[in-house]
């Protein structure tokens, strides 16, 4: 809402500048002054006209506060310091329109173009870990706040179904537990096939060690994988396809969905990265070396420049990036080589297409196929900007797809493939321990190695948390039956890891402790929770005590309350409101710096803040001095609850009937 008021606010203070300045106005900005008595806005506008009029900044904001008076929406305007003009809004009326805007939300615009989300996109080996949940969360966040914003997006789950991770599982069953195509079906029929295949994957790891030459078998392996055929091709489609499942069980549980699985078998059959190879060649983008160290590789020129400054691995030993190989002297692709052709593909710039079919078994996802294709599928593609959520340490691979897309001419397109990079997720010593892990006394975080094992599994780690937080509610509210307590913990669980792989900044290193997660004070989800069962609460008595909410709410925008806004509850209930009104404005952010984390710590904002109001005995609703006040409160728990329904929905948080 606050959006719409800073849009009529500008066009104000331009009819004040043409007015009191003859002045065309800059594109404005505006800030939140730290203390309420500064003023609700501030602009820095007349520092931007001192140069252009050739006047003090002071004399400009003093004549364009003379101009706006109380002009809609201000209550007054005045100047501070050499040149700021503080900005005072009519409490009492935009205060009507925020909780007028709550109870019957505008949609924004619609955007134009569409948006392709590819996230999760786990290999499909073994279980999800913890370090996946977070890669899940944020693209599923980022999809929430997008579509809030006015974009149409795509989900997209990239299924490497042909890489040596599958490869491994499959050699496992093969040559360490003698198992052929119907016995691991018939085990991956029962429960916990991903866990099952999480430990194999591990022992794989040390039949390789234990002789070099056993590598070959993976190569082959790969290669039977690759072609489609053959007793490895089967093997290997059993495992992805149940792993699969598996994943979007897990993913499920924290509200995480899909519209499209994209499987890398596909982009192969299909030929799709045959056609890029076409392209890239006949365009000059890749060029087939002919001595050095790259004989008879096709390159792609990654150029130099500060732009391309990489480090470690990334980079050539000058810190610049190397020219990329694309496709080795043995002629096989690179995963990068795939990669560029399937972000071709998802910008609507290959002359190829998938064929679709429903899942079997969740409705509305679609997976690709090379085979017989089913009617009646959505567009998929043809996206005017790709996000990728992947981990930091893809960083590299992700600017040579930019600069593949780039190089056959696409360099627009290619701006508007985005890198949604975060960094890994460690465990405090303590979580570690809850979940059964040894932990030296001298370690301060424990990491995750899927290849040696190591980690924790995405149902584990959710387990584990509603067992918590059942505990917490047996230990608050015992009589409570069964199902009940499961309902709140499964909630408790959820809103707690969402919030926490959240809360931080994508380049940030998680170090997840779930004590903290669950606490229910501080900056953690069940605090959000708690606030939202709180307002419900207090509604809910209301009504009990004889009172009728609805009638209430009717009454409330008729009350005259000019006495009360000028008061110390009324500057409590100003903040509170003025707060919610900036969820759109900080969506709107979070869409720009590609950072949910500020969503988040908005969540939490606002949270703190009814907390902080309602924990007053003076501002009780139930025993308020008058019916009057008792619906101004009213109303200001019912704006709560509506502005935190909208702000749990993006952050994916689900609320309990009872904590």
């Amino acid at each position: 809402m606050i959006l719409e008021l800073l849009k009529r606010l500008e066009e104000t203070i331009r009819q004040a500048a043409r007015t009191a300045l003859d002045a065309d106005l800059p594109p404005l900005s505006f800030q939140y002054p730290p203390r309420p008595e500064m003023g609700d806005l501030a602009s820095t506008v007349a520092f931007d006209l001192a140069k252009t009029l050739r006047r003090k900044p002071r004399e400009i904001a003093e004549a364009l506060a003379g101009a706006l008076g109380q002009a809609p929406p201000l209550r007054k305007a005045e100047v501070a310091g050499g040149g700021y003009l503080n900005l005072f809004l009519d409490r009492g009326t935009v205060a009507l329109d925020i909780q007028a805007h709550l109870r019957a939300p505008r949609p924004p615009a619609r955007r134009e173009g569409r948006s392709i989300v590819e996230h999760t996109s786990i290999n499909p080996n073994k279980a999800a870990h913890i370090g996946h949940l977070r890669n899940s969360t944020l693209g599923d966040t980022f999809v929430r706040v997008l579509r809030h914003r006015g974009h149409e997006v795509g989900i997209q789950n990239y299924i490497d179904d042909t890489g040596v991770q599958v490869a491994d599982v499959v050699v496992g069953f093969r040559h360490l537990e003698k198992k052929g195509p119907a016995e691991v079906l018939a085990l991956a029929a029962g429960e916990k096939f991903d866990y099952y295949c999480w430990d194999l994957y591990a022992r794989v790891g040390d039949f390789y060690a234990g002789d070099p030459a056993r590598k070959a078998i993976q190569g082959e392996t790969l290669h039977g994988i690759e072609k489609g055929e053959g007793e490895d091709a089967r093997l290997g489609e059993i495992v992805a396809t149940h792993i699969v499942d598996c994943h979007l069980a897990t993913m499920a549980r924290l509200g995480i969905g899909y519209d499209l699985l994209a499987h890398e078998s596909d982009i192969l059959r299909l030929h799709f990265w045959d056609r890029a190879f076409e392209l890239l060649k006949q365009s000059g983008a890749i060029r087939l070396e002919e001595e050095g160290k790259n004989q008879g590789c096709w390159v792609l020129a990654m150029g130099g420049g500060a732009e391309n400054e990489a480090t470690g691995a990334e980079a050539g030993k000058g810190g610049i990036d190397e020219d990329k190989i694309i496709v080795r002297s043995s002629g096989t692709v690179t995963y990068t080589g795939k990669d560029i052709a399937y972000q071709l593909w998802k910008l609507g710039k290959l002359d190829r297409d998938f064929r679709y079919r429903r899942h079997a078994t969740r409705p509305g996802l679609w997976t690709t196929t090379s085979a017989e294709g089913e009617p009646g599928a959505p567009v998929f593609g043809h996206a005017t900007q790709v996000f990728n959520v992947i981990d930091v340490g893809q960083s590299y691979p992700q600017r040579v797809v930019k600069a593949g897309v780039a190089a056959l001419g696409y360099a627009a397109e290619a701006e508007r493939s985005y890198h949604l990079a975060y960094e890994k997720v460690v465990l405090s010593p303590a979580t570690a321990r809850a979940l059964g892990y040894e932990v030296s006394p001298e370690e301060g975080a424990v990491k995750v190695s899927g290849r040696k094992g190591l980690g924790v599994k995405g149902d584990d780690l959710v387990d584990a948390l509603q067992a918590k937080a059942k505990q917490e509610i047996d230990s608050r509210d015992p009589g409570r039956p069964e199902a009940d307590k499961d309902a709140a913990a499964r909630a408790i669980a959820v809103g707690a890891l969402r919030y926490f792989l959240l809360k931080f900044s994508r380049n940030r290193i998680i170090t997840f402790d779930m004590e903290e997660a669950l606490a229910f004070v501080g900056e953690t989800g069940p605090y959000i929770q708690n606030a939202v069962v709180r307002a419900r609460n207090i509604l809910a008595k209301v009504q009990a005590e004889g009172h009728d909410a609805a009638a209430l709410l009717e009454k409330a925008p008729r009350l005259d309350l000019g006495a009360l806004w000028a008061g110390e509850e009324g500057q409590e209930v100003w903040s509170l409101l003025l707060l919610m009104a900036r969820t759109d404005e900080v969506a709107e952010q979070a869409v720009r710096s590609q950072e949910v984390a500020v969503l988040a710590k908005h969540a939490f904002a606002v949270a703190q803040a009814f907390h902080s109001y309602y924990q007053k005995p003076a501002y009780s609703v139930l025993y308020a001095e008058s019916d009057d006040l008792r619906a101004f409160r009213t109303s200001v728990v019912d704006a709560f609850l509506r502005g935190m329904q909208v702000l749990t929905g993006l952050l994916g948080i689900p609320i309990p009937d009872r904590m």
